[in-house]
Parts: structure tokens; sequence; C-alpha cells
């Protein structure tokens, strides 16, 4: 038995201008030779969860796949339980972000495996295969042109926690317990010193989840969310909402969110083969498709679709805020304290 732990967020359905993805194809020869179950924590919605299934079922027919949900706060200190244990409950994990990879290669639990799809990849990987970027989320900024009007609010970063003309009147997601909004507070913390937090927490700025601040935006109740750009396409697609991203003047926040294999003394199943065909699926152009159509951007050089009503992935990473995935890693406690100590407890 495979479990496979993944911490994503993707779902199925057209981009602007494109169809959507095609059926599944026919599972390749190396794909019915997997066999086995696998078992997938994620913090992918609910809801995509089974469209997932489906396309992975019909690759791989004669291995079972589940899933466990939950979010990265949530998947980070069930496998810390499972590793006092003595062994973890999953074979494989894809997570919201690069630096708990990093944590985990250290600690010696991670499998290096050497994809043949590495080479298509356009993004940064672990050199020696124990961990691939497999999708891309984005930190940007939404707000309701009905209601704003867009040179009236932050268009930065920086001014969403400086600018005092939206105090009590702005929101973004718990670092706590997402990996996203970690890596997007380190990243601003890097840039901009503690003073952001504290100045976070002089703003009245809501921590809640990215559902309750798009509710917020059309109500009016948020003038500007800081939230990732899949939710906010998400939105505009299945419920033509008119809420519009902004993509920061001072940078998008460009998030990899990463796949790798836990190796075979602490795995489940000791199946690593059906594992490096996961792998595969996910990073070559049929799983790539499956990103892209759950409004996030692939990881492959000159992939031919985008997310809906997306901006192109270079223009993005063109103007982008760097992340520093040591300092998310190392310093996650010293981050989580002091945005606690100055955003929380300061409402």
């Amino acid at each position: 038995m495979i479990i496979l732990c993944l911490a994503l967020g993707f779902a199925f359905a057209g981009g602007g201008g494109q169809q959507a993805p095609a059926p599944a194809a026919a599972p390749s020869a190396a794909a019915q030779g997997a066999t086995g179950n696998i078992m997938i924590y994620t913090s992918m919605y609910e809801d995509i969860i089974e469209a997932v299934k489906k396309v992975l079922d019909k690759q791989f027919p004669k291995a079972k796949i589940e899933f466990f949900y939950g979010g990265t706060g949530v998947i980070q200190a069930k496998i810390a339980a499972e590793k006092a244990s003595g062994k973890l409950g999953c074979d494989m994990l894809m997570v919201a972000e690069p630096s708990y990879a990093l944590e985990l290669k250290e600690n010696g639990m991670l499998h290096p495996f050497m994809s043949p799809e590495r080479t298509n990849l356009a993004f940064d990987y672990d050199k020696e295969g124990y961990w691939y970027p497999v999708r891309i989320s984005n930190m940007v900024l939404a707000y309701n042109p009905e209601k704003f009007a867009k040179n009236s609010i932050p268009n930065s970063l920086k001014d969403f926690a400086f600018d005092t003309k939206v105090a009590g009147a702005v929101s973004m997601s718990n670092p706590l317990t997402s990996g996203t909004a970690m890596a997007s507070v380190t990243a601003l913390r890097d840039k901009y010193g503690y003073e952001y937090f504290d100045a976070l927490g002089k703003q009245g700025a809501k921590i809640e989840s990215g559902g309750v601040a798009l509710t917020k935006l059309e109500t009016g109740e948020c003038k500007v969310v800081m939230i990732l750009e899949e939710s906010v396409l998400k939105k505009r697609q299945e419920e033509k909402s008119k809420l519009e991203v902004i993509y920061p003047t001072d940078g998008t926040i460009v998030i990899p969110s990463t796949i790798m294999s836990i190796n075979d003394k602490w795995n489940a199943n000791k199946n690593l083969k059906t594992a490096e065909m996961v792998t595969n699926f996910f990073l070559g152009t049929e799983g790539q498709d499956a990103i892209v159509a759950g409004w996030m951007h692939s990881v492959r050089t000159n992939f031919p679709k985008l997310p809906y009503d997306a901006i192109p992935t270079t223009q993005i990473r063109a103007n982008s805020m760097p992340v520093n995935w040591v300092n998310v890693y190392k310093q996650r406690e010293e981050i989580r304290s002091k945005f606690e100590e100055l955003v929380n407890k300061k409402k």
C-alpha cells in the first residue's frame, strides 16, 4: 500500500479562451504496471480531490488511490506525530511550498528520483531528485471594482499593510496554518522587516480563509485582500464574479508546490516504483493540464495553456518578490511567533 501526501489545491475547468482538458488518455504501458494503494494527504479543495482521483484511477487502473485532506499545518502536525511513532502513514508528499521539502530532506526521509520530466521544468528542483515543483500558486491582491476604484486602494503588498486609508478593511490567510501564507509573510518580512507585521496589526488586518475574504470583498466590508490568484480566478469562472486580481506593483509572490517521495525507512508501503510513476504523471503534460485547469500555473517550460483569466506566467515572474525558502524553514517558528505577537494579538 502506498500513501501519497499532498498539500495543494486545484480543480478541473477550462481556462479563459481555452477548451477544457480532454478526457484522460489511456494509461501507458508503464502506468499499467503500477500496483498497490496510494493514499494522498492533501490540502486540495475537497471537491477537486474527487476529480483528480478519477484521472489517476484511469491512469493507474491496477493501483488504488486514496486521499487524506488537511491544511499544510494539519499535515505537518500529522507527519510529526507519525514520525514520533517510527513510521509515516504516507509514501509521498505534495506540500504547499518547498521549505518542508528542505526539512524532510535534511532529516533523511526522502527518496531521490531523477524524473525524466525534469528537463522540461521551468522552475528550480532538487538536483539530487529529492523534490520537484508541481504547480505554481501566486499570492496577489484582489478587490471589487463595483465597490471601489482601483486607484483608491493599495496596489502593492507594502501599501496593503502601511496605507491607513484601508485600515480595518483588509484580509489575509493565517500563516500559522497556511503554507502559502507562511511563505508570503516570510518574503514580506525579508523585504520590509518585522515592521511589516507591526503595520498589519495596526491596520487591523483580518486573518481568515480566502472564501470569507472574497465574500467580504463582494459586500464591501473589505476593500482589498491578500489572496491566492487561483481563488479569484475560480470565482470569476464559476460564479461570473466581477472581483479582480491586482498583481502587486512591488512583486507577486510566486509559490511552487512540491512533490516528493518518502524513502523505505519511513514510508507506509515500500512501493517506490509506483510513487515514481505518479511523480512522472504529475510533472508530465497531462498532469499539468489538470493543474492549469485548476486555476494554477504550470511548472513546465513554454506550457501552452494558462489558468482562466490569468496573465502569462513569464510576465508574473518578471515582477516577483523573492522567497528565501531556507528562511521559511529555519525561521518558521520565530516568524510564526512574531506574527502572533504583532498581528493576531493586536486585533
